[in-house]
């Protein structure tokens, strides 16, 4: 690392840019509420203004510029308007275009002066139909661009002005014209990247960074524009850049913000497509040591292990990535779910793990949930004495999660996004259909999350042996120790946790995995949203892992109420398991592609177990294992509970400590207290578990 790099990673650290924040004094310009004013021209002129308002900065350090110096959006919509829009439609989240991954390598690669003429032809079409709605929204698309142009030029002036000539020539090219070298082309990306999140999209992922900057990087080494030591030090000032300004973005939790860059994978004739930028991007990745940009490979049984110890890398430094996604199950997957076999070869992930497609997807991955230890409470709590035999209580449980599916799906109707033009130049089809991409992309299925699936499982189980089975456990007796949350029934609580539990390797509990799949997959069969798509099951459980559990009463698997489920596809929280390749056999069900809408199993693992070069290449091939045997995702933490412990008390010693969260990483010290102790509480293995 030169000192140009450490000084840039010093100030992102430190925190250094917030102190050009301006003051917040950001009101909606009054064009926004006037009659007549549309959300697509509110939200084009909003993003002008805001371009406007920012002060650009360039530095000594520099050659990729751009920091944010605007602190709040501003809504477009009065709180009146608000309501009577939220009163009439379904609205998902914050109502804004998210979770979606824009055609970077088209618009990089064609430059916004090939925008802006496609929309002004688009445009003239528009008017010779007398096509309203496209006039509209055309017009305001045409605003946003002229709004971005200028904001360049400023930064591009302002690099002049500074001495900066380098900066200067790149933004003297791009963005108007498309970029030829892979300078230009980071600058590129760093501008868009901005843009959308000042836009008021969010979760806006990277996509498949070494693939659209692939033919950059091999021209300038082909000219001798660059030497690899130079594009890597380019790639890792394009890493910094993310983190500059993520404290401003929108999530759950300061860290869930989105910025997935998936990595490898295959081309669109399905050979690999792992290269030097992968290669690169993991290095650099290594090297900063932050949360952004989370690195996803994806992989399949032909993927070398070569890049299984190289993503090991990532994990020995508790990063908390790379999350590994299976091509052989999720291509399959997508294009079971109807999509395109070259769109599902270039999948990317959301903001966590779903799986949406670049440029293309207007895709809801994350729509809803379905609280499946909640429906087989409501069975078990109140009518386990009424059913004769498991079949018959399995048979209820599926008809309970199918009823509630059919009313979460019957929930979505009348959906409203927010329009945002911006996003839309960047996306594939706009521009020509006139509509924006809030509107509906090429794809428009919906992703529902299916929370607590081992506790499901496990209380299956024990419901199985203890009561129809072995008849240790009376109906009545079960039911209430449940109402009870075990009080005075100590004897049979414990008697439940000795039971063998899903990461046990155990026939029976992987037959009822695969069972509890089918049910909850098959609910969704011929089920289609207002915009045609489909529902996409999945593992996954997001913050639902906590909010799930929180008024949950006691469940059959020994959880008592308000104990947090796993988080997503995970081995429950109650016990011990045998180690690592136990459980990673325990979690590679033949049927999870019905269930593939993105959750990975997520497992913990004790620094101990990278002491030395051993450890790295048993824990690589340990994941190259669960992907040769059909497991769909998969993500490792490092941890000592020792250290989370002492960062608990120490917050300040421990600023930069980076933990996995449920599909994110994030700083420790900034989560809330019951996401901390959630990490605390999970699985730990430890260097003889993953032998």
């Amino acid at each position: 690392m030169n000192n140009r790099i450490e000084t840039l990673m010093n100030k992102v650290r430190a925190h250094d840019y917030k102190q050009y924040l301006q003051d917040d004094n950001l009101n909606p310009a009054p064009v926004f509420y006037q009659k007549g004013y549309t959300a697509a021209v509110r939200s084009a002129e909003r993003l002008k203004m805001l371009l406007e308002k920012e002060i650009p900065h360039i530095f000594p350090e520099d050659r990729i510029a751009l920091i944010r110096t605007v602190k709040t959006i501003p809504p477009l919509f009065t709180d009146n308007e608000w309501k009577e829009i939220s009163s009439s439609h379904f609205i998902c989240e914050s109502g804004d275009v998210f979770n979606i991954c824009s055609d970077y390598g088209s618009l990089i690669a064609e430059g916004l002066g090939v925008r802006r003429e496609k929309i002004l032809s688009s445009l003239n079409q528009a008017k010779q139909e007398q096509d309203t709605a496209g006039i509209e929204f055309l017009e305001a698309a045409y605003t946003a661009l002229q709004a971005v142009t200028a904001f360049a030029e400023r930064y591009r002036d302002e690099a002049l002005k500074v001495g900066s000539r380098e900066i200067y020539a790149v933004l003297s090219r791009v963005p108007e014209q498309g970029a030829r070298t892979l300078h230009e082309a980071l600058q590129f990306f760093r501008l868009i990247n901005y843009t959308l999140w000042i836009n008021g999209n969010y979760h806006n992922t990277i996509g498949r960074f070494d693939q659209y900057m692939l033919p950059y990087y091999l021209h300038d080494i082909d000219k001798n524009l660059l030497t690899e030591d130079e594009a890597y030090e380019l790639i890792v000032e394009t890493f910094l850049s993310l983190n500059k300004d993520s404290y401003l973005y929108k999530g759950v939790q300061q860290g869930d913000n989105g910025q997935s860059m998936v990595l490898g994978g295959c081309d669109s004739s399905g050979n690999p497509a792992f290269n030097k930028l992968t290669e690169l991007c993991l290095k650099a990745s290594l090297e900063i040591e932050m949360i952004d940009p989370k690195i996803n490979l994806r992989v399949s049984k032909e993927t070398p292990e070569t890049w299984f110890i190289q993503g090991t890398e990532l994990t020995k430094a508790g990063l908390g990535f790379p999350q590994y996604s299976n091509d052989d199950v999720i291509i399959k997957a997508l294009t079971d779910w109807g999509y395109d076999l070259d769109d599902a070869r270039n999948y990317v992930t959301a903001a966590c793990w779903e799986f949406i497609i670049p440029g293309k997807g207007m895709d809801i991955p994350n729509i809803d949930a379905v609280n499946l230890p909640e429906l087989l409470n409501g069975i078990v709590h109140t009518r386990l004495n009424e059913i004769p035999t498991f079949e018959e209580l399995k048979r209820l449980y599926k008809q309970s999660i199918a009823e509630k599916v059919t009313d979460i799906t019957e929930s979505h109707r009348s959906i409203y996004i927010v329009p945002s033009p911006f996003q839309s130049i960047c996306m594939d089809g706009c521009i020509e259909n006139r509509r924006d991409i809030s509107e509906g992309g090429t794809y428009n299925n919906y992703g529902i999350h299916g929370s607590g699936i081992s506790t499901v499982v496990d209380s299956l189980y024990t419901l199985k042996k203890l009561v129809y089975e072995e008849g240790t456990v009376s109906k009545s007796v079960m039911m209430e120790m449940l109402n009870k949350n075990f009080e005075g029934y100590e004897k049979q609580r414990n008697m439940i946790l000795d039971l063998k539990k899903m990461g046990d390797n155990d026939p029976e509990l992987f037959s009822l995995t695969e069972e509890v799949i089918d049910m909850f997959s098959d609910a969704f069969d011929g089920k289609k949203n207002e915009r045609g798509g489909c529902y996409r099951p999945g593992t996954g459980t997001a913050m639902y892992y906590i909010w799930h559990a929180d008024s949950l009463k006691a469940t059959p698997d020994g959880r008592k109420q308000g104990q947090p489920f796993p988080a997503n596809f995970s081995p429950s929280l109650l016990k011990r398991h045998p180690g690592f390749l136990s459980v990673v056999k325990s979690f590679a069900p033949a049927n999870i592609f019905k269930a593939a809408n993105g959750g990975p199993l997520t497992i913990e693992v004790h620094n101990t177990v990278f002491r030395n070069r051993q450890g790295i290449e048993k824990t690589a091939k340990l994941v190259q294992f669960f992907i040769e045997i059909g497991g769909h995702q998969l993500q490792i933490n490092t941890l000592d509970k020792e250290t989370l412990l002492k960062a608990q008390q120490q917050p300040e010693d421990y600023k930069n400590l980076i933990v996995r969260v449920w599909g994110w990483s994030g700083y420790f010290t900034e989560l809330d207290k019951e996401f901390q102790d959630h990490i605390i509480k999970r699985n730990e293995y430890g260097a003889a578990a993953a032998s």
